[in-house]
């Protein structure tokens, strides 16, 4: 079982509750947020396990939950207060994760943030999502489903086509709105994507890190 932690994350406007898969000396960190409903459980309840999978890479992740669900504004807020929170536990790299209407809350809250080095969206609305534009250079993973009976899959295939490099879309054929049909296939995406972006990086002879 790993390691779990419930936390309030402190912001202006009061504490934000979510649950801390900790890591010692962590390189990064995934920030992943639900729907207009609030909840840490993701689509499928993928995130308790993709947290869990992190960990085996010394990874550290936060599943934040929103102060009010549904209201874009403030869900942004509460996801920069993780953001913040993660550098104060001397985390200086996030990938964000959101699904349905967290794909709007983490396009533009990881457009905002140096910290965030990539963004990635399950079933995304286009409602509140301007700033897709302004994500590049930060990796951007567009996942959807061609069955979703919530938001079509135009939607992610819109902000793929908006998006700036680097890039990726992601479609799974007959899937619906929670992925239900490639629950697997989808954690595994989400861990490669991540391992790939906050595990430190290893400099060839001669090179020096940035």
């Amino acid at each position: 079982m790993a390691e779990t932690v419930q936390a309030l994350i402190p912001s202006a406007d009061g504490p934000v509750p979510g649950i801390w898969y900790p890591m010692e000396h962590a390189p990064g960190a995934l920030l992943l947020v639900g729907g207009a409903g609030g909840g840490t459980h993701g689509p499928s309840g993928v995130y308790p396990d993709l947290a869990e999978r992190m960990q085996w890479l010394d990874v550290a992740a936060l599943l934040l939950d929103y102060r009010n669900p549904n209201k874009l504004s403030d869900c942004v807020a509460d996801v920069r207060a993780g953001i913040a929170w993660l550098g104060e536990q001397d985390i200086a790299r996030a990938a964000l994760v959101g699904w349905s209407f967290g794909g709007a809350v983490v396009i533009t809250a990881g457009a905002a943030s140096p910290a965030v080095v990539g963004v990635a969206t399950i079933a995304s609305q286009t409602y509140g999502t301007d700033a897709v534009s302004r994500l590049a250079p930060r990796s951007a993973l567009f996942i959807h489903g061609t069955r979703d009976t919530v938001l079509p899959d135009l939607c992610s295939r819109t902000l793929y086509a908006q998006a700036g490099e680097p890039k990726e879309l992601v479609i799974y054929p007959g899937d619906g709105h929670g992925i239900e049909l490639h629950r697997a296939e989808l954690i595994e995406k989400l861990y490669e994507w991540a391992k790939g972006l906050l595990l430190p990086e290893r400099d060839s002879p001669g090179e020096t890190a940035p």
